[in-house]
């Protein structure tokens, strides 16, 4: 499983794309223990490539990182949707972070495809956006990208 509990949060202080990358590096290292900087870092470089918001409100930042041994996911909540430069110029109000390894081809690209089909889900993201608990919010996730795979 890429997303574990302690991996998702609901954020009231993301006031900016910039803020968002910061809190997903803290989220990122708590939960997985990837160094902040690292991660923030590997993120905005990959964000300079072109932006990750794929509209509907919904981002996927992601970005390879040294060190790590599988695809691992940080979903945020945003109380307030923010300036994403989203394909759509939509704000941005749920992020689903991917941070793979160094060498994970075809494992990073599964990963994505599957948070992607699973945040296309209209339904699924107004079940998202209803919801404020991270518990909740794993549950709902889970269980969707559960029946996507299946």
């Amino acid at each position: 499983m890429i997303l574990k509990p302690e991996a998702v949060r609901f954020l009231s202080g993301a006031t900016s794309k910039k803020r968002l990358m910061q809190e997903l590096g803290f989220i990122v290292e708590s939960a997985y223990g990837v160094p902040h900087g690292t991660a923030v870092e590997a993120l905005l470089e990959r964000e300079s490539l072109g932006p990750t918001g794929v509209g509907n409100g919904v981002a996927l930042p992601h970005a390879r990182i040294d060190g790590l041994d599988h695809v691992v996911g940080v979903l945020t909540l945003l109380e307030k949707p923010i300036d994403f430069d989203a394909v759509d110029r939509q704000p941005v109000d749920l992020a689903f972070a991917l941070f793979a390894p160094i060498d994970a081809g075809v494992e990073h690209l599964k990963a994505l495809a599957l948070v992607s089909r699973t945040l296309r889900d209209t339904s699924l993201c107004a079940k998202l956006r209803a919801n404020t608990d991270p518990m909740t919010l794993y549950t709902i996730v889970t269980e969707a990208q559960a029946a996507q795979a299946a």
